[in-house]
């Protein structure tokens, strides 16, 4: 009976629909990352200087993703997201007629305002379609499908920036007619608020500061910190270093990663009726950590790509299980703000990885950087281990 249902999940119309925003979510910076070293040798730009194109596009999403969550709430959903794929297609083209390093960050400031809702309201549409098992199933596709992009992206880009770096910017444009997409066959359950906005934020306090949800947050944070940190914005220096300097092979072997993820969030389903949420998390992180120490000791070619394995594991199991369990613990009217609040530390975690990987980068080197994120895994296991209790979403009405 399952196998029949998830055929007609990945068939659905509006899912199909919210894959191709998913791919817009991503598509700010995995398909820019393999062109850092030419940007950065164009433009005159020290290594320690180019993660500042990732936390250009992040850094509005820490300040913006929970006051569009409650908009989203409020007034609707797709309200919210049209505008802000709009917004994200105009910047984003932008960036590839400028070659001035601050009008490029400037851009991308302003693409990373569209990107803000992005990734969050998108989930809570899937959140707000599913539930249960279902939930967790389609979490685990939409994160396959993410996972897909940050997979073909880098190969894409990487391909395209043999030509120019700003090439790779000239996708953002995709946005806009995916959001005209949205406006004329997205069929979603909009929000009815009926409570008091004091209500409606006494109840997101209230959960807020249950130890399940500060640790799913943490969670999320530590994920994104690696990710962006030390993978995405220096792993191809790393891949450098073991004399592979092409951007197009870059994004291919980044892309090893990516692919692994996705092929790993597509069976977080039939994962989570088998073992509890609360050790498939706690997993991942151990095999963050064990990936990232891996790939600061790698021999060889083919060390990178075990490890770069075990790394695409551990995203594929972590993000989407614990995106599918604040959505499960989140009240339907309060859905858009959970899934914004922790889009604002998914963007934290973004903005502070590359400076945090930087910082580390200028003390021990860029061996140092890989290091550094498998210690802070570590102390993330600990911390987990306290604060997260048992919740299946097993129990929850579908």
């Amino acid at each position: 009976m399952k196998k029949p249902q998830e055929k007609k999940k990945i068939l659905d119309v509006n899912l199909l629909i919210l894959f191709s925003v998913t791919l817009m979510a991503v598509m700010g910076v995995s398909i820019v990352t393999p062109a850092h070293p030419l940007i950065a040798r164009d433009l005159n730009i020290s290594p320690s200087k180019i993660g500042l194109l990732i936390t250009a596009i992040a850094l509005p999403g820490t300040i913006l993703a929970p006051v569009l969550g409650v908009l989203a709430d409020r007034f609707g959903r797709r309200r919210i997201l049209v505008p802000s794929l709009f917004a994200f297609g105009i910047f984003g083209t932008a960036c590839a007629f400028t070659n001035d390093f601050s009008v490029l960050l400037l851009f991308r400031f302003f693409q990373g305002v569209g990107a803000a809702a992005l990734g969050s309201i998108n989930l809570t549409i899937i959140g707000d379609l599913y539930s249960g098992r279902d939930r967790a199933t389609a979490m685990g596709y939409n994160s396959g499908v993410l996972s897909i992009g940050t997979a073909t992206y880098p190969a894409l880009g990487g391909l395209v920036a043999a030509y120019g770096w700003q090439f790779p910017f000239l996708f953002s444009f995709i946005a806009i007619p995916v959001g005209i997409l949205i406006m004329a066959r997205l069929k979603n359950p909009e929000p009815v608020s009926t409570e008091k906005l004091t209500e409606y934020f006494k109840i997101i306090f209230r959960l807020i500061q249950t130890k399940n949800m500060r640790g799913l947050f943490l969670a999320s944070f530590t994920s994104f910190l690696v990710i962006y940190g030390p993978y995405l914005t220096y792993f191809p220096f790393l891949a450098e270093s073991h004399a592979i300097h092409s951007p197009a092979a870059i994004g291919i072997l980044m892309s090893v990663s990516s692919l692994t993820t996705a092929l790993s969030s597509v069976f977080l389903g039939k994962l989570i009726r088998r073992f509890s949420e609360n050790r498939l998390i706690k997993t991942a992180y151990m095999l963050y950590a064990v990936s990232l120490i891996v790939l600061a000791t790698a021999a060889n070619y083919m060390t990178l790509v075990i490890a770069l394995i075990v790394l695409g594991v551990s995203s594929g199991i972590s993000v989407p299980a614990v995106q599918s369990l604040i959505a499960g613990l989140a009240p339907p009217r309060q859905r858009g703000a959970f899934m914004s609040v922790n889009g604002m530390i998914i963007r934290l975690g973004q903005t502070l990885g590359p400076l945090m990987a930087a910082t580390a980068f200028g003390i021990w080197g860029l061996f140092g950087v890989f290091y550094a994120a498998a210690g802070f895994s570590i102390v993330v296991i600990f911390m987990l281990a306290v604060l997260l209790q048992s919740y299946d979403v097993n129990r929850e009405i579908e």
